[in-house]
């Protein structure tokens, strides 16, 4: 299996910026991409972004692009989401999760990913 530890959320005001860190490890080799989600309490997790590991395609939710960028350092086995110009909506719990199955559909759906990290909060005053 994959293990996935999110890390670099925290407190920020309005208008900063968070760099969030996902490091995998055990069978990366099987894991084809890495996706962003959030939770808000009493929300659905929603879809933030997603890397794929070869090739490195990337892919946004509409409210976030332009605003937050995803990356990857392969040798690392990590993956970044680097977070711009936050907006108190964009508070909640943060996973990363791993995709072991390739092709690029269904990628904003939970279920489509295998593994999972604890989160890490993200929290944005006004």
């Amino acid at each position: 299996q994959v293990q996935l530890v999110e890390s670099g959320g925290g407190l920020v005001q309005a208008g900063g910026s968070l760099r969030l860190s996902c490091a995998a490890s055990g069978r990366t080799s099987n894991s084809y991409a890495v996706g962003w989600f959030r939770q808000a309490p009493g929300k659905e997790r929603e879809f933030v972004a997603r890397i794929n590991w070869t090739g490195g395609k990337t892919y946004y939710a509409d409210d976030v692009r332009g605003r937050f960028t995803i990356s990857k350092d392969n040798a690392k086995n990590t993956v970044y989401l680097q977070m711009n110009s936050l907006k108190p909506e964009d508070t909640g719990v943060y996973y990363c999760a791993s995709r072991s199955a390739s092709g690029d559909y269904s990628l904003g759906i939970p279920y489509e990913y295998d593994y999972w990290g604890q989160g890490t909060q993200v929290t944005v005053s006004s």
